[in-house]
């Protein structure tokens, strides 16, 4: 019901459009024909809003997915701007987390992977030169 809602609000247009056609249709066709456009415009309306939820989607994902990359991105520039505040933090389990007052950063033990929380968002990020340095920086302290 939701995509009907959101295909209506954005496509009233098309919606109008078919409106005026088919009443054309009806008025000036008078024959079996006149029925068969009715329905097939009818049809094509149901049809090309029943796959607007696929088209949106697609948008979403598109959205959701520059969102995250730039998240990841805020994430590191605040590791290079906070490295001097980290605080590092060897675990029972031979893990270590390294804090600052926005990140948080979690490695365990032979992994290539640190999950990294900021701001409330949690996500794993692959091993690299500046999560390294960030992690030595905080282990100097």
């Amino acid at each position: 019901m939701e995509q009907w809602m959101l295909f209506l609000q954005e496509r009233w247009f098309i919606i109008l459009i078919a409106i005026v056609v088919l009443f054309l249709v009806i008025k000036l066709v008078k024959t079996v024909i006149k029925w068969i456009v009715v329905l097939l415009i009818i049809a094509a309306i149901l049809y090309y809003g029943m796959n607007y939820k696929d088209q949106i989607g697609e948008f979403a994902g598109t959205i959701g997915s520059t969102i995250t990359e730039s998240v990841k991105e805020q994430a590191m520039k605040a590791m290079a701007s906070e490295a001097k505040e980290a605080k590092y933090k060897l675990n029972e389990d031979g893990s270590y987390t390294v804090t600052t007052k926005n990140i948080q950063v979690d490695v365990k033990p032979n992994s290539k992977e640190a999950k990294i929380t900021f701001l409330g968002q949690s996500f794993s990020l692959p091993m690299n030169d500046l999560i390294e340095g960030f992690i030595e920086q905080a282990k100097s302290q």
